[in-house]
C-alpha cells in the first residue's frame, strides 16, 4: 500500500511526497484509513518512533477547513521537544495547504510571545498541558468549538503528573468532538481515561501490547555495584560508533557519570532537571548533530525526546516501573533499524530481568563484560575501517605527498603500518593491558532462583554489620532505615539483611560487595553516620559479625528479613516466624513495603512526633 492509496487530498500528498514519504508505516496504515472512514474514537498503541505522528496528522489536517478562522484540532503532548517536533511536522505536511496555521504552545518561552502568535486563532494548537491551562485561564485559548482531540504519548504525561491537567483540559472541550488517544502502553489509568472521556472508541494495536519493539536487542551484564561505571566504560568502548542514551537513576548520579566520561575523554554531556531551558536546548541541539556520543540523563529529563538512529539504550540502573524500561528501549531500534537495549545489573537483581521479560515478551540475552582484548581488537579493527573507507582528497593533499614520501620513504610497507597503529593506538593499548575481569564469578543459585526440591541456594557473598548513629529516639524503625537508605544512595538494588533498632543506635547487614557504596554515600550527610560495627568475626561466607548482643528488655526492636524480636512487645503483636525462629533469606528493599511495614517499638509505622526527615519516604532528626 501507497499513501497515494488512501484517500488523502493532493495538497497533503504532493507535501508528504516532497518529504520522501511513499510508504505508510503499519500504525498509518491502520489508523488514517480508520479516521477517515469511521466517526468513532480511536485509542493507538504503538511504540515510540512508529511513525504515530503522521498517524493521527495526516488525518486531522485532511478533515480540517483551512478557509475557518477557528480552533479545530488540540494535539496535547508531555514535553517542550515533543510539542515542537509535532508542530514541526505538521507544518512540513500542511506546507501546500492555503491558510493553515499551526501554532505550538510550550512552558519555558516567554508567553508574550506566544499569546502574540494566538491573535490569529489558528486551526491547530500543538501544547503542553500546563501551558495550555495558563492561556486558557487568560482567555487566550477557546476549546469550546474543537472538532479534533488527540492525547499524544498519553501514559508519558501520566507519568509526568499531567492527569488533573488533562482532565481539566478534556472538560474545556465539547461532547462532539472526535477524540484520538495514542500511547506506548496501556496502564489502568490510561484504560480509565479512555472509558470516561471517550465514546464508543476502537482500540488499534501495532505489534503487542505493553510490549517492547520489534527491532531492540535486549542484553545484560551482571557486575558489582561499585564497578558499574567501569562496566559502562567497556560497553562504550566495545562500540566505537555508539550513539546513545545512558539512563541514570537521580540527577546527581547523572551528573557524577556524565563528569566521569567527559574526563576520561569520552564525548559525552549529561540532561537533568537542574538545567536551565537554554542548557538543556543546547545540549540537545549539539546531540542531534552527534556532536556528542552519549547523553547521560534521567528519565524525567529524557522525556518527549525525540531523537533518531539512537543505536543504544543504556540502563545504568533497572527503572523501578517495567513501562519506563519499555519507553527507555523503545528510543532505539527506530524506522526499522536494529538498536540494543543494554542494562548493567547487579547479581540479585535477576529477578527484575525475568519480570521484565514476561511483561515485554522478550528474551534478554545475558553478555560477559568484555576483556581488555577484546575491546582493543574492536578498536583497532574499526580504526582499521575508518581508513580503508576515508574519502581522499587528492588535490589538497596533493601538494604535500612528494615531501612526504621523501621523508618516510626509508620504511617498509610493514614498518610503517606498525608505526600508524602505534599512533593511534598506543593509548588504548596501555590503558588496557593489564584491565581486570569485571565479570562476577559462578556463585551457584542467585537470589529466587531454587533447586529440584524447592531449596534456595546458596547467597553470594559475606555479610558485614553497619552501625548508624541513629535509633527509636530518633523516630527510627526498619521501615524508616530503608526508606533513608534508599534515598541516600540512590540506589534500589542493595540488600539489607538482619536490622536490629535500639534507643540510640541502629545494626544493619548488607552484602561485603555492596559495603564500600553504602559509606560512601553516607560519608556526606551531615545528621547521621554509618560505620562498620566494631568486634566483629567473619560469618556465612566471609562476612564479618558483630560480637555485642542484642539488649534484653529494653526498648530494641529487630528485624531479620520476617519480623522483629524486641523484650516489649506481647505475643498478640509480634509476627511469627513460620521457618521455627531462623533468620529468613535476605529481602530486596524492592520488597521492602510487604516485608517491613511492621510497626516498630511503639506499635505504629506512622511518623513519630518531633521526628522528620527532609526528601524522600523516610522519617529521622539526630538528636544533639
Amino acid at each position: 500500500m501507497t499513501f497515494k492509496e488512501l484517500n488523502l487530498k493532493d495538497d497533503i500528498l504532493s507535501a508528504i511526497e516532497e518529504l520522501g514519504y511513499e510508504f505508510p508505516m503499519p500504525v498509518q496504515e491502520k489508523t488514517i484509513p480508520f479516521m477517515l472512514e469511521q466517526t468513532a474514537d480511536l485509542v493507538a498503541l504503538a511504540q515510540t518512533g512508529t511513525g504515530k505522528t503522521a498517524a493521527f496528522g495526516l488525518p486531522v489536517l485532511n478533515m480540517i477547513d483551512p478557509t475557518r478562522k477557528q480552533v479545530q484540532a488540540l494535539v496535547l503532548s508531555p514535553t517542550r521537544e515533543l510539542c515542537i517536533q509535532i508542530a514541526n511536522d505538521l507544518k512540513g505536511y500542511s506546507k501546500n495547504m492555503r491558510g493553515m496555521r499551526i501554532v505550538p504552545v510550550y512552558g519555558g518561552e516567554d508567553i508574550r510571545t506566544q499569546l502574540r502568535q494566538l491573535d490569529t486563532a489558528p486551526q491547530i494548537i500543538v501544547a503542553t498541558p500546563g501551558r495550555l491551562i495558563d492561556l486558557i485561564e487568560r482567555g487566550k485559548v477557546e476549546l469550546g468549538a474543537i472538532d479534533f482531540l488527540v492525547l499524544d504519548e498519553a501514559d508519558e504525561m501520566l507519568n509526568m503528573g499531567f492527569k488533573e491537567d488533562i482532565e481539566t483540559i478534556l472538560q474545556r472541550t465539547p461532547d462532539t468532538r472526535r477524540t484520538m488517544l495514542f500511547s506506548a502502553t496501556m496502564p489502568k489509568e490510561i484504560a480509565n481515561i479512555a472509558k470516561r472521556y471517550m465514546k464508543n472508541y476502537e482500540e488499534i494495536t501495532v505489534g503487542t501490547k505493553n510490549a517492547g519493539a520489534e527491532n531492540v536487542e535486549h542484553i545484560y551484564y551482571l557486575s558489582q555495584a561499585k564497578q558499574r561505571y567501569m562496566v559502562l566504560k567497556r560497553i562504550v568502548d566495545l562500540n566505537p560508533d555508539i550513539y546513545g542514551i545512558v539512563f541514570c537513576r537521580t540527577r546527581m548520579e547523572t551528573k557524577e557519570v556524565a563528569d566521569k566520561l567527559m574526563h576520561d575523554g569520552y564525548n559525552a554531556d549529561a540532561l537533568h532537571g537542574d538545567l536551565s531551558q537554554a542548557q538543556r536546548d543546547t545540549v540537545m541541539q549539539k546531540f542531534r548533530i552527534r556532536n556528542i556520543q552519549l547523553l547521560v540523563a534521567t528519565d524525567v529529563a529524557a522525556r518527549g525526546l525525540d531523537v533518531s538512529d539512537l543505536t543504544h539504550v543504556i540502563n545504568y540502573n533497572l527503572p523501578d516501573d517495567v513501562e519506563i524500561y519499555t519507553h527507555r528501549s523503545g528510543r532505539t531500534g527506530r524506522a526499522n533499524k536494529k538498536g540494543v537495549a543494554v542494562s548493567i545489573i547487579h547479581s540479585k537483581e535477576k529477578f527484575k530481568i525475568k519480570d521484565i521479560e514476561r511483561m515485554l515478551h522478550k528474551s534478554f540475552e545475558q553478555q560477559q563484560i568484555p576483556n581488555g582484548l577484546e575491546v582493543c581488537k574492536k578498536q583497532l579493527f574499526f580504526m582499521i575501517d575508518r581508513m580503508e573507507k576515508v574519502e581522499v582528497s587528492e588535490e589538497q593533499i596533493e601538494t604535500y605527498m612528494p615531501q612526504i614520501m621523501k621523508q618516510l620513504e626509508y620504511l617498509t610497507k610493514e614498518e610503517l603500518l606498525k608505526r600508524f597503529v602505534s599512533l593511534e593506538f598506543n593509548r588504548f593499548l596501555s590503558y588496557y593491558k593489564n584491565a581486570e575481569d569485571l565479570n562476577l564469578p559462578e556463585r551457584g543459585f542467585e537470589r529466587g532462583e531454587r533447586g529440584e526440591r524447592g531449596e534456595r541456594g546458596p547467597k553470594p557473598g559475606g555479610r558485614i554489620r553497619l552501625k548508624m548513629n541513629v535509633g527509636e529516639r530518633e523516630g527510627i524503625d526498619p521501615k524508616r532505615l530503608l526508606g533513608i537508605i534508599n534515598d541516600v544512595t540512590g540506589d534500589k538494588s542493595i540488600n539489607i539483611g538482619s536490622i536490629e533498632v535500639t534507643n540510640k543506635f541502629t545494626f544493619f547487614d548488607v552484602f561485603a560487595d555492596q559495603l564500600d557504596q553504602v559509606v560512601t554515600a553516607f560519608a556526606g550527610q551531615s545528621d547521621v553516620e554509618v560505620s562498620e560495627a566494631k568486634g566483629s568475626k567473619t560469618f556465612e561466607g566471609g562476612g564479618r559479625k558483630p560480637e555485642y548482643r542484642p539488649r534484653s528488655g529494653g526498648s530494641s526492636s529487630s528485624y531479620s528479613g520476617g519480623g522483629y524480636r524486641g523484650g516489649d512487645r506481647s505475643s498478640s503483636s509480634r509476627p511469627t516466624d513460620s521457618t521455627g525462629g531462623g533468620e529468613k533469606p535476605w529481602r530486596n528493599r524492592d520488597a521492602s513495603d510487604r516485608g517491613s511495614s511492621r510497626s516498630s517499638a511503639g506499635g505504629s509505622s506512622e511518623r513519630r512526633s518531633g521526628s522528620s526527615y527532609k526528601g524522600g519516604s523516610s522519617s529521622y532528626k539526630k538528636r544533639s
